[in-house]
């Protein structure tokens, strides 16, 4: 542990100074587009891929051409590698091509002009370059909305020369991934043939089977097609091929429809990937992205528009995009602090979703918000088993979940034994997802459950030591310097809220509520300085903070309601947060609690600071500490929204549903409108 005795001005300064550092930093392009964010300079040594995902698949860019980074299936882990835990895994690259061009392959060396340009609208990716004096070349690629296992590559080029085409599409085994087999078939139809193009390999441990196949699409009627070639390179990779002769000023286009799916989605993998390989295909490419295009229009009417400040605008429609790519509706699957942009994190489930990326999916997507939460549902029985492992009553989730549920955190990290307001996040979630919805059917099926177990916990968790001293010791703050404390802010506070929660559920649903529930929460202390600032723990003595925690208590738990009250713990924890190395999410909070207050100034600063020096080129990507290098931070963006949403937007979530309070706009900002909202799809403006 380590004191900050410096002053508030003298952490403004030090804010001040990183924004504008952060101004002058290469991913800080200069750009006022809305959708569109372009990568016109790109240093291979210094490119942080940007993810195109539909909340099942995701795929990472890489700065050479027709290659990609990984590609990332939500739900499929294995044990391996980092902490003996579950990790996510790679699946197949079923994007990774390469081009030739009278007999040689394009690399990155020979591209001139390259360019890729994310947007956001469609969700895509463009990459364009030119080869020498002889072709321009353009190819974009989607993971399709509509199909969760599907993706597809969009191909064009446009010879300047006559030349000779060489194009192939490969299919290579990742190297955590084991027994591969390669298949090739072609399917001879009247009016197609389809050539498929199909691999399957064990996970690690053998506990998966993940497959994956693709196929070209030719736009040539049938029977003119090129000629596919398959070429067996070793098991861990193939290909197919075709060639084609252009005349100069001729474009050619084709593309790349394939699928990748895992035992853990599906029964029979293998032949489910080549079934929905042959939809796509026979689907076609328009129909293909029009239906993509539809289901994303759909997505975007739940939006964020801002005027006076073009760069928040894009940002803004960035975390978005984001957050909708990492998540879906209909699944019982959560993302991950990094989402499908790697595998960051092992891909668990932390309280990154349930307390910074729920609230403002289910604002602006209830029907995503309740994957999330069907999610921890489906996952009560674990979290019943760990609390009894324990030697308590009711549900206690893990700090890091994978897919069964049970504490996936590495045994050298004191989070998982002690960072016990997980349980409180969770069953915050359930609340906030009723009040919006208003869903009383779902509240008593799986809400109130969750609700229940979880004050069951606290009930038991707490030590009782009289009136007003019901203490919950020897926790992990969510402040997580602060390790094996006492009567931690946040986790007393969260708790009293769980128990609170779960009461008024019971009376909504007429069932009688455990009397203990209210006699426990109004015994948890919240402790105080001697100046009346709220303690962050018992042993808390003005030392750097993590991240935030006291001031959580304003937000979202809104136990603390007194505006002199959060005043006067912004200004103290303000000063207590570092310049480097914690994450984005504090600041997010600062900019809500100050508009919330009206201060439009520190509204502004604190706004720029939660997300501007974290960002990375040549896509603005979210890194989750200032100088990290770990993108795309999707608990960060889901921060930053809260701040957009529930501070400039003046959202509150209610127990009778979404309501609007006065606030105030960040500095140079002269208007939030914030449309979609909540099940009845409303609109709410803020303006200057």
């Amino acid at each position: 542990m380590f004191r900050f005795p410096f002053l508030a001005l003298k952490t403004l300064l030090g804010a001040l100074a990183l924004l504008s550092t952060a101004l002058s930093h290469p991913a800080a392009a200069q750009t006022s587009d809305p959708w569109r964010v372009t990568a016109s300079t790109i240093d291979p040594k210094n490119y942080y891929g940007v993810t195109v995902a539909n909340g099942m698949l995701g795929v990472v860019s890489a700065p050479e051409p027709f290659q990609v980074k990984s590609v990332v299936l939500a739900g499929a882990y294995d044990q391996y590698g980092r902490g003996r835990v579950s990790n996510f895994l790679n699946s197949f690259n079923l994007l990774n091509m390469y081009l030739e061009v009278d007999g040689r392959r394009l690399s990155g060396k020979d591209a001139s002009n390259f360019r890729q340009e994310l947007d956001m609208r469609r969700a895509s990716l463009t990459t364009t370059f030119d080869y020498a004096d002889k072709a321009t070349i353009r190819y974009t690629y989607y993971a399709l909305r509509h199909l969760p296992f599907t993706v597809l590559m969009d191909v064009s080029i446009t010879a300047k020369k006559d030349l000779q085409l060489g194009a192939a599409s490969v299919l290579e085994t990742p190297d955590a991934l084991r027994d591969a087999q390669n298949y090739y078939n072609e399917i001879d139809r009247p009016h197609v043939v389809l050539s498929l193009l199909t691999s399957s390999a064990k996970s690690p441990t053998g506990k998966l089977q993940l497959c994956a196949s693709n196929t070209f699409l030719f736009e040539e009627p049938h029977g003119q097609e090129p000629r596919v070639i398959h070429e067996m390179w070793d098991n861990n990779m193939h290909l197919i091929k075709f060639g084609k002769a252009l005349k100069a000023g001729q474009t050619y286009s084709y593309a790349v429809a394939g699928s990748s799916i895992t035992s853990a989605h599906h029964q029979d993998p293998l032949n489910e990937a080549e079934r929905l390989t042959i939809f796509a295909r026979l689907e076609g490419k328009q129909r293909l992205l029009d239906f993509h295009a539809k289901a994303w229009d759909e997505l975007w009417k739940s939006d964020i528009q801002i005027q006076g400040d073009a760069q928040a605008q894009q940002d803004v429609h960035s975390m978005l995009y984001h957050l909708y790519s990492f998540s879906r509706a209909g699944t019982d699957y959560s993302p991950s602090p990094m989402g499908l942009s790697g595998l960051g994190y092992n891909g668990h489930v932390f309280w990154d979703t349930d307390l910074w990326m729920f609230p403002a999916l289910l604002v602006l997507q209830p029907d995503i918000a309740k994957s999330l939460i069907e999610y921890r549902f489906r996952r009560l029985e674990p979290a019943r088993r760990n609390a009894f492992a324990h030697g308590y009553q009711g549900a206690m989730y893990p700090w890091e979940s994978a897919d069964t549920g049970v504490e996936e955190t590495p045994v050298w990290a004191l989070s998982g034994p002690f960072e016990h307001h997980i349980s409180a996040d969770v069953a915050l979630a359930a609340w906030q997802y009723y009040c919006v919805t208003q869903d009383r059917n779902w509240l008593r099926e799986k809400g109130y459950p969750i609700l229940s177990a979880t004050a069951d916990f606290w009930a038991s968790r707490v030590e009782r030591n009289g009136p007003g001293h019901y203490d919950i010791k020897n926790v992990v703050a969510a402040d997580e310097w602060a390790e094996n404390v006492d009567n931690n802010a946040f986790t007393n506070a969260a708790a009293q809220v769980n128990l609170r929660n779960a009461a008024a559920a019971a009376r909504l649903l007429g069932l009688k509520a455990n009397p203990d529930w209210l006699l426990v929460a109004q015994n948890i202390p919240i402790l105080k300085m001697a100046d009346g600032t709220t303690q962050e723990h018992a042993t808390y003595k003005g030392e750097g903070i993590k991240q935030g925690d006291v001031n959580l208590l304003a937000y979202p738990l809104n136990v603390i309601t007194d505006p002199a009250q959060i005043k006067k713990d912004l200004a103290y924890y303000e000063t207590r947060v570092p310049n480097e190395g914690t994450p984005a999410m504090t600041q997010a909070i600062f900019a809500l609690l100050y508009a919330r207050l009206g201060n439009a100034d520190k509204a502004q600063l604190w706004f720029k600071d939660a997300y501007e020096p974290n960002l990375l080129p040549p896509f603005r990507v979210i890194a989750e500490t200032k100088g990290g290098t770990n993108p795309y931070f999707a608990t960060g963006a889901g921060g930053v929204l809260q701040a957009v949403l529930m501070g400039f937007g003046g959202l509150n979530i209610t127990p009778t549903g979404i309501t609007q309070s006065k606030t105030t706009l960040p500095t140079g900002w002269q208007s939030v409108k914030i449309t979609g909202v909540g099940v009845q799809r409303k609109a709410y403006s803020v303006s200057r």
